[in-house]
This record gives structure tokens, C-alpha cells and sequence, in this order.
């Protein structure tokens, strides 16, 4: 049975279709307690007012010079590694943590961004445009280099994202887009209670240690921690929005099968463990905190068994 599941999962993974957020080993004791990090509330925007969207078919991008690049951004979309690997400084792809090329709802889907912006962003207090916010997941998520502004990756993202989004409605609600942000725990999430689920629904993948699977050097599940996994300055170091991610899509196939409870626990147990250095670190991991990370989903800065995490 358990080899009928591994196979499963590895088959969807090498179909390009994504992460499993968790984490593992060993039980905590935190300077803010690793059982108890407080959970900001969020809610979900209301159905009623949000539209549904369908993205057009693979098979419906255009022949000729714009569906090239259309082309050419859902490649590297998909085989990052590969097609973008001078911009990227870790083992993880796009479509890791944005399913199906970027078209699950309630995966972060691309159709879903590129509507909304330009925005506002209280991460650098600023507007920003779609190529800023893409810019931003190459040195936070990939954490590697943003490309510059006309770069052809950036231009074959943007592409991808345009033609993904045909039809779709504009500063407006749309169901699935992001992902489905979670009410306050019941309880405060468990580090213990983590790193139980971890072992019994996101070892199998991502290993024991959180190091994630490769294949003839290509990556099949990605690391969750560790010096190839997102650094501290990307949105999946956030507890809650790693919750909402894992509740949503997690295990691979299988979203929505673990409780919201469960989804906080194994959320902090993944975010309670190192991981590559902020790109914004002033030299102190207090000021560093208290600058981009003074939230109470985050465990940067926070001691997790007697470790400071982004002290390294």
C-alpha cells in the first residue's frame, strides 16, 4: 500500500504539479514557546461577491510570435531549474508552490495576479507592478537574483501570466485566487503536534529532514527547509499563508483532507526550522525582525530548541 501511495504522489509531482509545505524532527522549546505561535485572523473574501474564472486551454496559445513567448514563460514556469537556473539559488521551480503551470484555484494561480496589479504591497510599501512582484519571487521564494526589467525571462513570465489570465476580470474578486486564507486556530499551533502529522503525511515526499527529492539532478519534491529551500523573506515563512497553502493543497492530491487545525501545527513545525538568510538582514536577526518580520506568524528571529532561527 505504501509503495502504491509513493507512486502516486511521485507521478503527480513529475507531472509538474507541486509542493507539500511541512516539516520534521526533534520537539521544540521556544524563547516565544515553538507550541504556541499566535495566528493572525484572516478571512476569506466573501463567495457571493467573487466571480469564477476558467483559464484557456494549453492548447489554445496562439502560433506565432506572442505564443512563442507565451510558450517560453510556461517552460520556465515549470522547469525553473532549467530555464531560468542563472536567476534561481535554490532546488525549488514556479510551479512548486503555484500548481498545475499556474492554474489551480486556491493554488496561487496566476490568473489570479496578474489582474491585481498594479497594487500595493505593505512587504515594501510601495505599488507594485506584476514584473516588481515577480522580481520579488526570484530573490525571496527562488531565493536568488531578480531579473532585470525587459530581461526575456521576465518578459516570457509576464507572457505566460497575460495570456493565462485572457477573459478575466479586473480588480475584482475571483474565486481561487491565492490561496484560502484560514480563521484563527482554536488552538495555537503545536510544534509537537506538527512534526507528528509531518511524519505521517509529508516525510514520505519531502523526506524526514525536509530535504525534498531529486531525480538525475532535477528536483521531484522540494525541499521544505534548508539551504536549497525559500528564505526567510519569502511568503511561505509565514505561517499562515504556509496554513492556508498546506490546507488547501496538501498532501499532493489530497487538499482538504487534513483539518484547519492540522494545517496551522504542520505550518509551524515547517517554519521552525532554518532556512536561507533574509536578503533584507541589517546585520542583527532582532532588527531584522523587528523591521519585516514583527508579525505573529512569523519565526524569524523567535527560538525554536534553543536555536535562534535566522541566526544560522
Amino acid at each position: 500500500m505504501k509503495a502504491l501511495v509513493y507512486y502516486y504522489f511521485l507521478t503527480a509531482a513529475l507531472l509538474g504539479s507541486g509542493i507539500a509545505h511541512a516539516g520534521a524532527t526533534a520537539q521544540a522549546k521556544a524563547g516565544a514557546s515553538p507550541g504556541s505561535a499566535p495566528a493572525a485572523p484572516a478571512k476569506s473574501p466573501n463567495p457571493a461577491r467573487a466571480v469564477s474564472f476558467t483559464p484557456p486551454p494549453a492548447d489554445s496559445i496562439p502560433n506565432d510570435d506572442f505564443g512563442k513567448m507565451v510558450k517560453k514563460g510556461e517552460q520556465i514556469f515549470v522547469h525553473t531549474q532549467e530555464h531560468a537556473r542563472q536567476y534561481v539559488g535554490n532546488s525549488l521551480n514556479c510551479v512548486n508552490c503555484h500548481l498545475d503551470a499556474g492554474r489551480k484555484a486556491g493554488a496561487g494561480p496566476l490568473w489570479g495576479a496578474w489582474p491585481a496589479y498594479p497594487a500595493y504591497r505593505g512587504k515594501n510599501k510601495h505599488v507594485n507592478t506584476f514584473a516588481e512582484r515577480l522580481q520579488g519571487c526570484f530573490q525571496f521564494s527562488m531565493n536568488g537574483k531578480a531579473p532585470a526589467a525587459g530581461d526575456d525571462v521576465l518578459v516570457a513570465l509576464e507572457s505566460y501570466a497575460y495570456w493565462l489570465s485572457t477573459g478575466a476580470p479586473v480588480r475584482q474578486a475571483v474565486e481561487g485566487r491565492g490561496y484560502p486564507k484560514l480563521a484563527k486556530p482554536a488552538a495555537a499551533p503545536d510544534y509537537a503536534r506538527g512534526q507528528k502529522l509531518y511524519v505521517q503525511h509529508c516525510a514520505l515526499c519531502h523526506g524526514a529532514g525536509g530535504e525534498g527529492q531529486a531525480s538525475s539532478g532535477k528536483t521531484v519534491f522540494p525541499p521544505l527547509w534548508g539551504p536549497k529551500s525559500f528564505n526567510w523573506g519569502a511568503g511561505m515563512h509565514d505561517v499562515g499563508n504556509a496554513a492556508a497553502f498546506i490546507r488547501a493543497n496538501m498532501p499532493l492530491g489530497l487538499g482538504g483532507t487534513l483539518s484547519e487545525q492540522e494545517a496551522w501545527d504542520v505550518a509551524m513545525f515547517m517554519d521552525s526550522h532554518e532556512r536561507p538568510q533574509d536578503p533584507r538582514f541589517t546585520g542583527s536577526v532582532a532588527e531584522t525582525r523587528k523591521k519585516y518580520h514583527d508579525e505573529p506568524t512569523s519565526m524569524y528571529g523567535l527560538t525554536v530548541n534553543g536555536h535562534v532561527l535566522g541566526g544560522r
